[in-house]
Formats: C-alpha cells, sequence, structure tokens
C-alpha cells in the first residue's frame, strides 16, 4: 500500500511540474508578450532532425536556428500566420506538427477516419456472413451416414487396445 501512495505521490508531483524546454536564456526575447507568441510558435514547429519533435523541445542546433528565426521574424514585426507562411515556404509543410488542410495534404487527413469505416465494414460484413452461414447449415450435414457410422465403428474396434 505504500509503494502505491508513493508511486501516486511521485505522479502528482510530475504532472505538476513544468516541461523541460530547450530555449536557451540568450534566445529570450525581451517583451514577455513577444516571446509568448514565439514559445506558442516553437510549439507548432516540428525540428527537422529529431523528427516528431518540436523546436521548442529539441536540443538539435537547426532547431536553435529556427527558434532564432521565428524570433527574428515577430522582432521585425510579422503576424503568426506571416512567420508560419514564412517557415513553410522555405522549409515546405513538414515543418508544421499539424499539418495544415490543404489540396495536397487531404489524402493525410481524410486517410485516417477512412480506415477506421472501412475497417468497421469490413468487420460487419464479415460477422454478417458468418451468422447467416451459421443458419443456413444443412442439417443432413450434422449427422453420419451409415458407410461413415461403419467406417468409424471399424476405426475405433481397430485403435481399441487388446485386454488380454
Amino acid at each position: 500500500m505504500k509503494k502505491i501512495l508513493a508511486s501516486l505521490f511521485v505522479a502528482a508531483m510530475m504532472s505538476g511540474a513544468p516541461a523541460a524546454h530547450a530555449v536557451r536564456p540568450d534566445e529570450i526575447m525581451k517583451d514577455p508578450a513577444k516571446e509568448a507568441r514565439a514559445r506558442d510558435l516553437s510549439r507548432e514547429l516540428r525540428c527537422m532532425v529529431c523528427q516528431n519533435q518540436s523546436i521548442d523541445d529539441s536540443d538539435a542546433p537547426l532547431a536553435r536556428d529556427l527558434r532564432l528565426l521565428v524570433r527574428e521574424r515577430i522582432a521585425s514585426g510579422d503576424s503568426d500566420k506571416q512567420v508560419i507562411d514564412f517557415l513553410v515556404a522555405r522549409y515546405g509543410e513538414f515543418v508544421l506538427l499539424k499539418p495544415r488542410l490543404s489540396p495536397h495534404t487531404l489524402l493525410l487527413w481524410l486517410l485516417p477516419p477512412l480506415a477506421l469505416v472501412g475497417g468497421g465494414l469490413a468487420l460487419w460484413v464479415f460477422g454478417r456472413r458468418r451468422s447467416s452461414a451459421g443458419r443456413a447449415t444443412d442439417p443432413s450435414l450434422l449427422h453420419l451416414t451409415e458407410e461413415e457410422e461403419a467406417r468409424l465403428e471399424r476405426l475405433l474396434a481397430a485403435e481399441a487396445p487388446d485386454k488380454s
């Protein structure tokens, strides 16, 4: 019981701890509002080296360069959309952790729900076929013919151990 309570205590303490960020003190902007914008944007951008990590969390040199670029664009007066558009134009849609819905990403957005619906439909069809096959069973298939019963008796008699 003590181990469970200790585990729950550690989990509760860790859930309140702030996430570790790779942003270095020399990158932080003087204006807190602009820094908050930069942090929000950094969480939306993928580190091209780490793949599924945001540039806010990555220690890679390229992630640092992207964080500095985001802050530079914000300092020059760009809106969040302009910063994102600039980075997408420079690095492609892959730089976004959550790609935008556009004609060339439509398949990416539609494939998971279509796969889920297709899988559900396949399970439904399989279940229907299986239940209808069980109901349509020919009763004559459930009983042995006289020839089959005689053969079964011979086989069982041949396998029976001698009691002598």
